[in-house]
């Protein structure tokens, strides 16, 4: 038998290194033992149907339930694909080495007490299991692992109790979770109709992890969309690769991150560190690679179900909702409108048939309410249905299925053909208490209808399944000509740890960034000179690299019109700045006031897991009071940047809110692009920026106030 070759630990694993262990044509169980209730005896009555080879290994025994034992590895003649350690954790790094000897081609370890622990000892046996498979090329899973499942194979390869799942008769859901607990979990959504074709659970992850998984899923031709609930890695790229995979195979992905806490979000000198914690970080990598991420691990199945069944990319935005209840229908609106996904109205086609074919108390529109009268005309359920999945304006339509009952069940088969008639989702909500009533897991077996138990979490998945069509077509990042680049760099190098406001918005400024003028006094009476010269009011502030945010220390004056007040406040600026012991003052920064308008804050920040980031929030104390902020990596494409800006929850204040000017948009995104290109152009010496505020005004967007943080060492 060939013998793997070493491996690097960065790169992910081939789905042909992993075929011996996740699908093997043979499984030995090291330790099996006949003690009913025994994790050796769980393992080999879960392997009951499937249809490869499963050697017991124990020297104490000659037979295991009807099967021969083998005293050893080696002694079993044809070799083995995958080798089940199920023993403590004392035996299992002697099982290891003599299972790599004997030529496995993968080893599963469910033995705890490993670094989790937390002690020292522990976890150098843990790496040296990693050792182990990093020098043999032989793939380790575990330890600490719950186990592994391939539906299509029959394989079983875990302690937990059998489920009895079957194998899926056509696409299906690959579960890969860190947690082996809430990975069969989510197995047992196949019970209700959800089609599964793996649970991977890569527990303390040695050598095989979830990156190495997801790649795997994404090369399995039984996995048609992947659901992954994981805590964090190590090595996040890895994760990005493998999500990258996967949407280049058109394969979805979606994540359920948890332990989402931003307490250990490195400190930041800038605003800048309030938006950029951890959990958003990931949200912003693995969207910008097309995976889908939700909030919570209740979402994660029925998202996955959505994007397994729904075309990769709508026909259009807008959702039809049809319902028999008018009340249903006003849900689906307000979960609609919470979500940004619209419902247009029909067209004129559709909008003739539905005023045909309703009652006058019933609701000819979207949402269109058909009432309780498709019980004696169910002919006007198909007519309308089909009439708004003709419609051009809808990609979706969305039902509410408000009552349990056999009729729910038999409309299934219709739904079912009219999402294939159109190539467009049936999304059914079911309403009903009874959760396992006659038509749910009707519903969900199709493989064409979608079901949700949860109005927004439809809406959610379509607003999603319109980001991550966006996402996928994203375009080029936008750069600068090299000689701007140059012309920065050669400044960053000579600067200080610090780049104070003057320097740093001329440095912004060579990347499209807008700045307010100002001049730079060092008297008061070049102070009055340059007040004159901009006109009053003006705003007044120390410029020193020691002082990073002015309002709080107190050393910046608003409106200042007048010599004299302009002299009094020049006195003012540089006493108080005398007292910050220690900083260096180069002067008074004089600038014009500018106009009231929609304050913006934009930064961004080299992270140390995920690299150069940009984000965008409302400016002022709002960053830190509502936490409407958008991440993304950097560099920016414009489509990227005009979609964080939408994606704020208070993105309507840019359409113009109480007498505020709207907001060029597409400026402000060319702006954002200009921040990109230059965190992802210095990404070795920069650690922050800060544009806090850039201010949106009637007559267009300036930044008036910056700073830039270089990274130490």
């Amino acid at each position: 038998m060939t013998r793997a070759a070493p491996r690097h630990r960065d790169d992910l694993y081939t789905h042909a290194a992993l075929s011996r262990v996740l699908a093997p044509r043979s499984i030995a169980v090291l330790g099996a033992s006949p003690r009913p209730g025994a994790f050796g005896d769980r393992v080999i009555a879960n392997l009951a149907r499937y249809g490869g080879a499963v050697h017991p290994v124990n020297a104490k025994y000659a037979q295991i339930r009807g099967l021969a034992c083998h005293p050893s590895v080696a002694a079993i003649p044809g070799g083995v694909d995958c080798a089940v350690i199920v023993t403590s954790r004392e035996a299992v790094e002697p099982l290891a080495r003599e299972a790599i000897a004997a030529g496995v081609g993968g080893i599963v370890v469910f033995a705890s007490g490993y670094a989790e622990t937390g002690r020292p000892e522990r976890a150098a046996e843990q790496e040296r299991l990693a050792a182990l498979a990093h020098a043999s090329g032989v793939p380790i899973i575990g330890p600490n692992c719950i186990g592994i499942t391939d539906y299509a194979l029959g394989m079983r390869i875990t302690f937990m109790p059998d489920a009895a799942i079957a194998a899926p008769a056509g696409r299906a859901i690959g579960v890969v979770s860190q947690s082996g607990a809430l990975g069969f979990a989510l197995e047992q959504a196949a019970q209700r109709g959800v089609a599964i074709s793996h649970v991977l659970t890569s527990g303390n992850s040695c050598d095989v992890d979830m990156a190495d998984f997801v790649a795997y899923l994404a090369d399995d031709p039984s996995c048609g969309a992947i659901a992954l609930l994981f805590e964090g890695m190590a090595q996040p790229a890895r994760l990005v690769s493998a999500a990258r995979r996967a949407a280049a195979v058109g394969k979805p992905l979606v994540v359920c991150k948890i332990a989402t806490g931003d307490a250990g979000a490195q400190a930041a000198m800038s605003h800048t560190g309030s938006l950029a914690g951890a959990d958003a970080a990931w949200r912003a990598v693995l969207a910008r690679e097309g995976a889908v991420v939700v909030d919570d691990f209740e979402a994660l199945a029925e998202t996955a179900s959505f994007f397994l069944k729904a075309p990769a990319r709508p026909l259009a935005t807008g959702v039809a909702v049809i319902c028999t209840s008018g009340g249903a229908g006003i849900m689906a609106a307000d979960k609609a409108e919470r979500h940004s996904v619209p419902l247009p109205q029909p067209r004129p086609e559709a909008m003739a048939v539905l005023a045909a074919r309703i009652p006058e108390y019933g609701a000819a529109r979207n949402p269109c309410d058909v009432t309780a009268m498709v019980l004696n005309d169910p002919d006007s359920l198909s007519a309308c249905a089909h009439a708004l999945a003709a419609d051009p304006a809808y990609g979706a339509l969305a039902l509410p299925s408000v009552y349990a009952s056999p009729l729910a069940a038999a409309r299934v088969p219709f739904y079912g053909a009219l999402a294939r008639e159109h190539g467009k989702p049936v999304c059914i909500v079911w309403l009903p208490e009874w959760l396992e009533g006659p038509g749910a897991n009707e519903m969900e077996r199709d493989p064409d209808v979608v079901l949700f138990r949860s109005m927004d979490r439809c809406f959610a998945s379509i607003a999603a399944w319109h980001r991550r069509a966006a996402a996928l077509v994203r375009g080029e990042p936008v750069r600068v000509a090299p000689a701007v680049r140059d012309a920065a760099r050669a400044t960053l190098t000579a600067a200080g740890p610090m780049l104070a406001e003057r320097e740093a918005k001329a440095l912004l400024a060579g990347y499209g960034i807008p700045v307010v003028e100002e001049v730079l006094a060092t008297s008061a009476a070049a102070a009055v000179a340059a007040a004159a010269r901009l006109g009053s009011p003006v705003a007044m502030k120390i410029e020193s690299p020691d002082i990073p945010h002015k309002t709080e220390a107190g050393v910046i004056r608003l409106g200042v019109a007048g010599e004299a007040a302009v002299c009094a406040a020049y006195a003012e600026l540089m006493q108080a700045a005398s007292r910050i012991g220690g900083a260096r003052i180069a002067g008074v920064l004089v600038q014009p006031m500018v106009p009231r308008g929609i304050e913006i804050l934009l930064g961004a920040r080299v992270d140390p897991m995920f690299g150069p980031m940009v984000a965008v929030g409302l400016g002022g104390i709002f960053v830190e009071l509502l936490r409407d902020t958008v991440l993304a990596p950097a560099p920016l494409a414009p489509a990227e940047a005009r979609a964080m800006l939408e994606g704020l929850r208070g993105a309507a204040i840019f359409r113009g809110f109480r007498g505020l000017p709207p907001v060029d948009l597409d400026r402000l995104a060319d702006i954002l692009c200009g921040l990109g290109a230059f965190v992802a152009d210095h990404a070795d010496v920069v650690a922050e920026v800060d544009i806090n505020p850039l201010i949106a005004t009637r007559d267009g967007l300036v930044a008036v106030d910056a700073l830039i943080v270089k990274r130490a060492g």
